[in-house]
């Protein structure tokens, strides 16, 4: 029964993403939502889109496991991109009125810089939507008793958030993204007061995580810790800076009000709500500690799932499902969208310049259509990879190799086409060096990545005009 109403929820989502689908008709239709969505939308469709199956499933086990210090990464560095992209970027780019991301790095710097900047971000999307798609698959494996295998959960997941996104594009994920939120806001909080009953308590789960240290946030004092530290914490605050799926509900907005206040109250809410799925494992040890024992050694991202399944009634079951799955399709289909609207926009349009906006919109639609069928071939590849490692990786690419040239873009007049070029190759080459050496091993290779391409974007800035000073300065001496 659990099952079955588990599809009936998933065809229910299908046929509002299909009536949203109406609305589309041209390419700034569905990569934007014809920048026609108001604030609370905005909110609902940014928190929605981050709340995904790290947040549900991967933050939880790690929490379990090192305490706050070792999810800095994801929620806290995580919900800070928004709030960043709100307060210092959303105002810039709004007003450009740009469809995607990549359009920024050609208008700034040129074609050249746009292409590799638009094959980063596509890239970086890859892990991500993965990790979707993983925990697709595993509630599916869990809901059937085994019967339906992980590699065909995928399947179904990713065939069902593709029958809306295909059509509908930005009008289908920010209409299902604002059930989908209701939907998870309610469930999670519900269960997370029943589990607090059954544990004892709220009290006793808070104090069981006192005496474990859980609330532990900063590292020892030491510099390996710290710089470890601190490169988990900006992989995701600003590696998800640069990400076309933050630009879309940016542009999607019908004010720049909207644009610029949308972010920074999602991200704020994603970062509290986030302390919900934490509550919910903590409070598994207290309800069931020998099995939360043992599935932290076998698989930590199943103690949530166990916990419903085995100690909450069937309406409980009904209600975590129906949030997971909620939290795990609003992120797949926005996901999916943002990547394919890129190629399509940045590189594939280059080699049809006179393409009519019709054949545009059907080759985005074509664009995730196969997109989808390498990230979900990609999530089986990759069955066995932690989700929370999927998400994490995936960040390091456009922090290495597209935040500088963003931020150096918009708020320093000397960037050049050069130094964006240098910042590109600096970054991504340091980065792939400390990973592939034992040095990665002493000093983190993104912050490694991210500073050469800080240093690559002055350089390459300043250095040409250093040059002509010195033959000036060379000429008027003699």
């Amino acid at each position: 029964m659990l099952l079955v109403l588990v599809f009936a929820y998933l065809l229910v989502t299908i046929a509002i993403g299909l009536w949203a689908a109406k609305r589309v008709k041209n390419t700034a239709d569905f990569a934007v939502a014809g920048r026609h969505l108001p604030l609370v939308m905005i909110v609902t469709t940014t928190f929605a889109t981050w709340f995904g199956s790290e947040t549900v499933l991967g933050i939880p086990a790690k929490f379990v496991e090192g305490g706050l210090g070792a999810v800095v990464e994801d929620p806290f560095g995580a919900g800070t991109c928004l709030i960043l992209v709100g307060l210092f970027f959303a105002a810039k780019l709004y007003r450009m009125t740009l469809l995607t991301i990549s359009d920024y790095y050609r208008a700034r710097y040129g074609r050249t810089v746009e292409v590799v900047c638009s094959l980063i971000i596509i890239l970086s999307y890859l892990g991500w939507v993965s990790a979707q798609v993983t925990a697709l698959g595993l509630v599916f494996n869990l809901l059937s008793g085994g019967a339906i295998p992980i590699a065909a959960g995928m399947v179904i997941g990713t065939a069902s958030i593709l029958a809306y996104t295909l059509f509908g594009g930005m009008w289908s994920v920010a209409v299902t993204d604002f059930v989908q939120m209701i939907i998870l806001v309610v469930g999670l909080l519900v269960i997370a007061v029943f589990a607090g009953q059954l544990a004892g308590g709220a009290d006793r789960v808070i104090e069981l995580a006192v005496s474990r240290d859980m609330f532990r946030f900063f590292p020892e004092p030491t510099l390996h810790d710290v710089v470890f530290f601190v490169a988990a914490a900006i992989t995701m605050m600003l590696g998800s800076i640069p990400q076309q799926d933050v630009f879309q509900r940016v542009m999607s907005a019908k004010d720049v009000k909207a644009a610029t206040r949308g972010p920074v109250i999602g991200g704020a809410c994603y970062i509290a709500f986030a302390f919900v799925p934490m509550f919910l494992v903590t409070s598994a040890l207290l309800i069931m500690p020998e099995r939360t024992s043992a599935l932290l050694q076998d698989d930590p991202q199943k103690v949530l799932p166990t916990l419903v399944l085995e100690y909450m009634p069937f309406v409980m079951q009904v209600m975590f499902f129906g949030a997971l799955l909620s939290a795990l399709k609003s992120t797949a289909s926005a996901t999916l969208l943002a990547p394919s609207v890129t190629f399509v926009e940045n590189i594939w349009r280059q080699f049809r310049p006179r393409m009519s906006d019709r054949q545009e919109l059907r080759d985005m639609r074509i664009a995730v259509l196969v997109f989808s069928a390498c990230v979900c071939a990609y999530a089986i590849v990759m069955q066995g990879t932690p989700i929370y490692e999927m998400v994490s990786s995936a960040y390091q690419v456009t922090l290495v190799g597209a935040f500088v040239p963003l931020a150096a873009g918009l708020y320093w007049k000397r960037a050049t086409t050069q130094g964006a070029v240098f910042s590109i190759v600096l970054g991504l080459l340091t980065w792939l060096m400390f990973l592939a050496t034992p040095a990665g091993e002493a000093f983190p290779a993104q912050l490694a990545g991210v500073l050469a391409s800080a240093a690559g974007m002055a350089i390459g800035s300043y250095g040409p005009q250093a040059v002509r000073n010195h033959r000036d300065m060379r000429v008027l001496a003699h």
